[in-house]
């Protein structure tokens, strides 16, 4: 068996008939781009694949007439010295404001809370875009169907792994990094013959229903522009202009997960008219002008991993991502940083 030193090695020597290593990154949310930037910095050559539009993942911002509105991740925290790094980065740039210091008016915990100045997505497409003109290739609206070993003899040079594309295209590379939901992730590796832990294949994910609504005016929020653990239906509900994101006055609903699952197969038009509904206790005297309704079947996972990333035995396939070191933004950058140090160590 090929230990990961040795494999890396090897390729970057070129004594394996190939002048540098090559890894495919499944998923273009923080966790993928982050790895994607450690690999490159190492002269490993990377393809990024992603079925969405545009980077991101949950960093999501949507545009709803003059409206900026975060609907996946809403802020972020800093408690680890590796995400400090980049965040130091970000405020250096603007790219970054501290919303508040929490969410209750009359207590503080003394933690920034951060928000993007271009909308979370910006952070994501900042990433993207220090990734231009390197060994790295993004490639969106690609959707990665399955993983599985290449059909070349032994000593053929060429990589052992494919990511096969739903157009039947191969993404060839010597180690594959995961950073999807898990689900997904266990899904592209049926036919793998990767052996997992179990606990990883029962991991279960809540559901997260999202109200995006425009406003005639200011909504009744505390002066901190947020409520987390708000009523029976809001887990969380946030200020968009507050945040500095959006020019003109624009909430995002996050409804908690028992509720978003009680809903999840509703009618489109009916689960947009009971959110309105629900919501206008929040608004105040303003009015919901334009909304719309977004949802998230992979929110977050109910457990965590006790490890940053995953590794299988070969140490050629790494899953990484908000399973490991935590649902927020902070834990998908510091998994992506463990999953390529997993392949470089």
């Amino acid at each position: 068996m090929r230990t990961r030193s040795g494999l890396l090695r090897r390729a970057r020597a070129g004594t394996d008939g190939r002048s540098s290593v090559k890894v495919v990154i499944v998923g273009a949310g923080m966790a993928g781009l982050v790895a994607a930037h450690e690999l490159v910095a190492a002269g490993v050559d990377v393809v990024v694949v992603d079925k969405g539009r545009s980077v991101g993942g949950r960093l999501a911002t949507r545009r709803i007439g003059d409206a900026r509105l975060d609907h996946g991740a809403q802020f972020f925290t800093v408690r680890t010295p590796a995400f400090q790094r980049r965040v130091d980065d970000w405020l250096d740039r603007g790219l970054l404001d501290v919303w508040n210091h929490g969410f209750d008016p009359d207590a503080t915990d003394g933690h920034p809370r951060f928000v993007a100045t271009g909308g979370m997505n910006s952070l994501a497409k900042d990433l993207a875009t220090g990734l231009d003109g390197t060994s790295c290739t993004i490639e969106t609206s690609t959707m990665a169907f399955t993983v599985r070993r290449t059909s070349t003899p032994s000593d053929d040079p060429a990589p052992p792994w494919e990511v096969v594309i739903d157009d039947a295209t191969v993404r060839a590379g010597d180690a594959v990094i995961l950073t999807c939901p898990l689900p997904q992730s266990l899904a592209l590796l049926v036919d793998s013959d990767v052996e997992m832990d179990s606990t990883l294949m029962r991991t279960e994910y809540d559901r997260t229903i999202c109200l995006l609504a425009t406003l005639d005016g200011p909504a009744a929020l505390p002066s901190t522009g947020a409520v987390q653990g708000g009523d029976e239906v809001f887990g969380f509900i946030g200020d968009n202009r507050s945040k500095g994101v959006s020019p003109v006055d624009a909430i995002t609903f996050h409804a908690d997960p028992e509720w978003s699952e009680a809903h999840w197969d509703d009618d489109a038009e009916d689960l947009l008219e009971l959110l309105v509904h629900e919501a206008r206790r929040w608004l105040g005297d303003a009015s919901i002008v334009e909304s719309q309704v977004k949802k998230w079947r992979l929110a977050a996972p109910r457990s965590i991993w006790p490890d940053p990333c995953w590794t299988s035995a070969d140490g050629t396939i790494v899953m990484a991502g908000d399973a490991f070191a935590g649902p927020k933004v902070e834990g998908a950058h510091n998994s992506g940083l463990a999953a390529a140090h997993a392949l470089l160590s």
